[in-house]
């Protein structure tokens, strides 16, 4: 609708309204004021600001972040002062983390309040970069310094095999891709920032922007943004870790900074033990299936994993949980670090560290929430096509489901671990005399070069190959529907580890979500099924284990 010089829309989502709020559209939610503007009535700027915190409040008066930073921020990173104010209160690990990297405004920290932090890595990737440096460009013209350009990522990862994805060549978009591209790297070779881009001498990438972060730069305590919803994926190590949408980024890139709000904070408490074959992936496709989550009741909300069953994971594992925290609708997800995160930096990157008294959650913190998982009981699971959250226990499918396709990747599934899960059920297979069967694909594509390397160290690769799979070099692929993996027909199924199976997600058939270890039995099976159920049907071959 559009009068009197006004335009308005009726609807929004949650992350809409919010950026609206960055770029300096106004938004409300009270309706009665459209008959208002259609009156051609004129509205204060005070009746939008109803609600708000004082922060967004400021940002809104000054016409959104951009100008906002402009005038407080912008060529004096130190302009506010970064202080701490003493609170006696009993603090969440998140809580702590904003409270030392908060810079404005000074008090202690409350879920709600509109902040700034400071943070340590800020990143995009190859869709996002060259709308950010667009954006920063125009608000802050063409010579503008960035703050701490050796803090600042620039990942290709997403678009990377666009000149094999179906969709992309049939409908003519690779030039518009190239053009991404160019922007992305125009941006990385004008400012010196760090960069894993395409490799130079064959189809892929370096990595996965969230797989390179926790192998390579995150660490306990630090801030980490980026034009990504699954950024959280490197509070794994307990870090608060957070996409941002490209004004948001822009914004930071200048000023060091990135505006965001105090969570509420969840705790999931994972009690038990795994039984073989179910991992974190069905801990998350449990959670998905709650009406905590269903209902939105955790929108917005930090998640915190623990109990017995998080500390016997290895952070492989917990970044799957906190990488799908996305799913979940929350703001971001951690795991408290400990000597389980000091043995990974060491191991992966030969650092050795000190963890500090605070980084726990003080006994006696507020929740918002407590969800108790006896993981014990927990099954297999797979999610029926449309949403994650339409999670059933695999062994009681009801309905045989032929699969076309089998896709094992994804930031959030295709770490070392992940591929000891795909290995461990297809060497097993060969052993007994399966190979993935004529009318199914099997796709393995790498999370990052270390995972690939760990893989042919490991032997693997020899049985990916007997077994009739197809191995891609790192990149987003089918998770984002851009690379091998992805259905290319309606009528097609897919089971696929990827984090979403929403509507064309990752081609136009019907995608099933599962764990490793249920994409890899369901390719050897040639439909939907776990891996004990592949077991108890398969009868030993006399030439198992003769296959080369």
């Amino acid at each position: 609708m559009q009068c009197a010089g006004f335009r308005a829309r009726s609807s929004g989502t949650r992350q809409g309204n919010g950026r609206s709020r960055r770029i300096g559209i106004l938004t409300t939610t009270d309706f009665s004021i459209l008959d208002r503007i259609a009156a051609r009535e004129a509205i204060p700027l005070e009746e939008f600001l109803v609600g708000r915190d004082e922060l967004t409040q400021e940002i809104i008066r000054a016409g959104g972040l951009l100008p906002y930073s402009k005038a407080h921020l912008a060529g004096s990173p130190n302009a506010f002062a970064q202080s701490r104010t003493a609170d006696t209160r009993r603090l969440t690990l998140i809580e702590k983390i904003i409270d030392r990297r908060k810079v404005f405004p000074p008090g202690p920290v409350r879920p709600g309040d509109g902040i700034f932090l400071r943070a340590d890595w800020r990143f995009s990737h190859d869709y996002f970069t060259g709308m950010c440096a667009h954006i920063m460009h125009q608000a802050f013209g063409d010579d503008v310094s960035l703050e701490r350009p050796e803090q600042i990522i620039a990942f290709q990862d997403h678009l990377v095999l666009a000149d094999e994805s179906y969709p992309h060549v049939k409908n003519g978009m690779v030039p518009a891709v190239r053009e991404l591209h160019d922007a992305h790297d125009h941006f990385s070779s004008k400012y010196p920032v760090r960069s894993h881009g395409k490799l130079p001498n064959e189809r892929g990438a370096e990595g996965i922007c969230h797989a390179i972060l926790a192998e390579q730069y995150a660490l306990p305590g630090q801030v980490i943004i980026g034009t990504d919803s699954h950024t959280p994926h490197s509070g794994s190590l307990g870090c608060l870790a957070f996409g941002a949408g490209a004004t948001d980024i822009a914004n930071s890139w200048v000023t060091g900074l990135i505006r965001c709000r105090v969570p509420d904070t969840i705790r999931v408490e994972c009690v038990g033990t795994l039984r073989p074959g179910v991992v974190a992936r069905d801990i998350v496709q449990h959670l998905l299936k709650t009406d905590l989550i269903k209902k939105g009741h955790a929108i917005g909300a930090a998640f915190e994993f623990a109990g017995p069953a998080v500390e016997a994971m290895s952070i492989d594992e917990r970044a799957t949980l906190t990488n799908m925290v996305a799913e979940m609708g929350g703001f971001t997800g951690f795991v408290a670090p400990d000597e389980t995160t000091l043995q990974y930096l060491r191991e992966r990157r030969g650092f050795s560290l000190q963890l500090e008294a605070w980084m726990h959650s003080d006994p006696g913190a507020n929740y918002k929430h407590v969800i108790r998982i006896e993981c014990d009981t927990l099954a297999p699971l797979v999610a029926s096509p449309g949403d994650p959250g339409n999670s059933m226990p695999v062994d009681e499918l009801e309905e045989h489901v032929p699969v076309d396709i089998a896709f094992g990747g994804s930031c959030t599934s295709a770490k070392r671990e992940d591929f000891d899960f795909y290995h461990e059920v297809l060497k097993w297979g060969l052993d007994h005399g399966l190979r993935v069967p004529d009318g199914t694909r099997l796709v393995l594509q790498f999370s990052t070069l270390d995972v690939r390397e760990y893989c042919r160290s490991k032997g693997y690769l020899e049985t990916f190959k007997a077994v009739g799979a197809e191995v891609v070099s790192p990149g987003c692929g089918a998770c984002n529907n851009c690379g091998p993996g992805q259905t290319t027909r309606e009528d097609q199924v897919s089971i696929t580890s990827i984090n979403r199976n929403f509507p064309g997600r990752s081609g136009p058939g019907k995608a099933w979500l599962a764990s490793p270890y249920t994409v890899a039995a369901s390719a050897l099976a040639g439909h939907v099924t776990s891996f004990d159920a592949l077991r108890k049907s398969t009868q030993p071959s006399p030439s198992a284990g003769a296959q080369t």
